[in-house]
């Protein structure tokens, strides 16, 4: 194992209004304070029954998904804590991932088929 999940995010136009409707459908806790992020207009989490986290990330020219519409596929990232970001980095690259952004403080890669994942230095 290279890391544990810390949260699933998904892209959008409006957070905080996709943090409620996902608590609604699923139970749970909007935007509990997490010393892993701040809260603002431009991101909010879900913290559900059982420890998972969804998280709202703000996309000014965000387009949906059309399924089953290729041409506008779905789209989500996986957030995953590592304890020793450079060691995680080495094994996701010799996995097969592309490395694509260090200027955000994360470390976001593609995996082999093209859908993006962040490694993030676990907090505690």
């Amino acid at each position: 194992m290279i890391g544990k999940l810390q949260c699933v995010v998904l892209d959008c136009h409006y957070p905080k209004g996709l943090a409620h409707f996902y608590a609604a459908l699923l139970g749970g806790e909007v935007d509990r304070s997490d010393p892993r992020w701040s809260l603002d207009d431009e991101w909010s989490t879900v913290h559900v029954p059982g420890g998972m986290v969804l998280a709202f990330q703000r996309v000014e020219d965000y387009r949906p998904p059309m399924w089953p519409d290729p041409a506008h596929p779905q789209q989500f990232h996986l957030d995953i804590d590592v304890e020793d970001i450079e060691a995680a980095e080495a094994r996701v690259l010799a996995l097969g991932a592309e490395l694509k952004d260090t200027e955000t403080g994360w470390r976001v890669f593609l995996d082999p088929a093209g859908h993006p994942f962040c490694l993030v230095a676990a907090t505690g």
